[in-house]
């Protein structure tokens, strides 16, 4: 029976690799990372791949839905450095060096963040960027710098997506910038947490987990090594 391997590296791919008695393929190479793979966990029963980076996000690799579908999940300040997963609760728990231990729902449903639209002007005021040398002189204005709306991709200008909020079905526990109709649509629906956050009190370098006997063992940047009781979580 087949057995799949996937190895990350320094720029942020994953290359998957197929391995059974035939030997070793080389199946595809996943970019979705800005900076160097720390952690990687594949889950067989659900085909899934998560990967943790030092660009302090968690990926979800729906690899068997075979559609190329990937989620963000943001709730972590630093460096992703460990992951592990529950079945029985279908949860992900993701380490960092932000000392923080966060619990993800995998069983909710979630939507992919939209790629980033690229424009020379703002897509809500039409103020040019800083690049658009001519529509600068046309409409003597000094160009402006491009940002992204988490929650449409839409390229706006900082004055068009000046408000910031928490979209958990997207992955953005903490607030993000999001352009003034998204804003406003968002405000109007309930967005409840998909994440419990837990104090470590150690910047995590590692993590091991017994599911059986409901453990999570920590290994942190300041040689300790703590057990902790998940009984209570998952009771």
């Amino acid at each position: 029976m087949a057995k799949y391997a996937f190895v990350g590296d320094s720029v942020g791919s994953i290359t998957m690799l197929r391995c059974d008695t035939q030997g070793v393929q080389f199946i595809n190479i996943f970019k979705k990372h800005t900076t160097s793979i720390r952690c990687l966990k594949w889950v067989e029963e659900h085909q899934l791949l998560f990967s943790g980076s030092c660009d302090q996000t968690v990926l979800v690799w729906d690899i068997g839905g075979k559609r190329g579908t990937i989620y963000e999940l943001q709730g972590h300040n630093n460096k992703v450095s460990s992951l592990a997963y529950a079945n029985h609760t279908q949860q992900l728990i993701s380490g960092a060096e932000d000392s923080v231990i966060v619990l993800w729902e995998m069983n909710a449903m979630r939507k992919e963040v939209p790629a980033w639209v690229e424009n020379n002007s703002c897509q809500l005021c039409q103020r040019p960027f800083f690049w658009n040398f001519r529509a600068m002189m046309d409409q003597r204005q000094i160009g402006i710098r491009q940002h992204h709306c988490r929650h449409c991709g839409k390229a706006v200008c900082d004055t068009c997506s000046a408000n910031r909020i928490n979209i958990p079905i997207m992955g953005f526990e903490f607030d993000v910038r999001c352009c003034d109709p998204c804003y406003k649509q968002l405000q109007n629906v309930e967005r409840p947490s998909l994440a419990t956050f837990h104090d470590a009190k150690h910047s995590i370098v590692n993590m091991d987990m017994d599911e059986n006997r409901k453990l999570l063992l920590t290994v942190g940047q300041d040689r300790i090594i703590k057990i902790w009781d998940l009984s209570a979580i998952w009771a």
